[in-house]
């Protein structure tokens, strides 16, 4: 039986990777929102064909575009979840269950998100996760409105976190990690850049890299995964590099890059 919440996921080029989110799902609610802002690879027709709710709406940035969602949902409890998100049946048990007796005690409930890397079908031993608040009352609590600050605004109320797990398959290949990672650098630019000093963004130029993979490799136990953890480690700390420079660019008046990608 389906429970009284509604699902919404964002797309735009998402027909390879889509089909396991909406499969993981079925079932589970009777309102499966795709908010879809101009896909050419057939992502839409794809969805409808597996039972989602089908609504177009050009691109605005990750918050915004979340809250226009949010407000496509026919009912008040609402999942967000990535195309690139496969929830695992404990979880999906774990939501039925949470309704069972009416609705939740809490007003918002955290996700265990797992990381897979590039081109492997589960997460490695001791994979690096985050918890974000995903399933929530949305009249109690939305997304920011920020372009890139990509979360919940749940104003310090209590959550919990549900038994579980998303398997994320965040990146394509280690390719599209820097693709990938280059358009929440523009979104950053519009959003951030006129605020931070150019001093200050040289100097965080210098150390960026070495930061941000030891962060990465060691903070986030990528060292679990041998070669392929050292290589998306790297990756992820140059396109993070990257980003400071196309910022500071912004900064001083020089045209950024543009990146199709998202």
């Amino acid at each position: 039986m389906t429970v009284p919440i509604s699902i919404f996921i964002i797309t735009r080029n998402e027909a390879d990777r889509i089909g396991a989110t909406l499969a993981a799902v079925r079932g589970l609610s009777d309102d499966i929102v795709v908010v879809d802002s101009g896909s050419t690879d057939g992502t839409q027709a794809l969805a409808e064909r597996l039972g989602a709710r089908l609504v177009h709406h050009d691109w605005i940035g990750f918050g915004p575009q979340k809250r226009f969602a949010e407000e496509a949902c026919r009912h008040d409890w609402v999942l967000n979840l990535d195309a690139d998100e496969v929830p695992q049946p404990e979880l999906v048990g774990a939501i039925s269950a949470l309704f069972e007796e009416g609705e939740p005690p809490l007003s918002f409930y955290r996700l265990n998100i797992v990381t897979v890397y590039p081109g492997q079908s589960q997460p490695r031993f001791w994979a690096d996760f985050v918890t974000p608040v995903r399933l929530y009352d949305k009249r109690v609590g939305r997304y920011s409105s920020s372009l890139t600050d990509d979360r919940v605004v749940d104003g310090g109320a209590p959550s919990a976190l549900l038994e579980g797990a998303v398997w994320h398959f965040s990146f394509r290949s280690f390719d599209h990690i820097g693709r990938k990672l280059a358009g929440y650098s523009q979104l950053q630019t519009v959003e951030k850049a006129g605020r931070r000093s150019p001093l200050l963004l040289r100097l965080r130029l210098g150390v960026e890299y070495p930061l941000q993979f030891a962060k990465f490799f060691i903070g986030r136990r990528h060292w679990t995964g041998g070669l392929v953890g050292l290589r998306y480690a790297h990756e992820v700390a140059r396109a993070k590099r990257q980003r400071i420079g196309t910022m500071m660019q912004a900064r001083l008046g020089k045209p950024a890059q543009t990146v199709e990608d998202r």
